[in-house]
């Protein structure tokens, strides 16, 4: 369970891949989408909230590290590294919701 917009919430979901070193956690998620997003603007939101709410989710397990997300499309390969800010404006974006 997770607090957005002042409620807790239930999230379900499973992360693809997870790699921690030293003082830094990396999400990656591995996406099928034919074609592949070309940049981040055309990343599907639904896509930038999903890790967003993973690396909430991650932070009380893993205190005192940097929480990092990226999306791999496989059809390129294409890793598209998602900024804090996205995934904090995708958070803000739920909690209107």
């Amino acid at each position: 369970e997770l607090m957005v917009g002042g409620r807790r919430r239930a999230v379900s979901g499973k992360v693809d891949r997870l790699a921690v070193a030293g003082d830094a956690v990396l999400i990656v998620d591995y996406k099928t989408n034919r074609p592949a997003p070309e940049c981040l603007a055309d990343t599907p939101q639904s896509y930038i909230a999903q890790l967003a709410l993973y690396a909430e989710l991650l932070k009380p397990l893993y205190p005192g590290k940097t929480i990092s997300a990226a999306l791999l499309f496989t059809d390129v390969p294409r890793l598209v590294p998602l900024p804090e800010e996205s995934m904090a404006a995708s958070l803000a974006r739920l909690t209107r919701a």
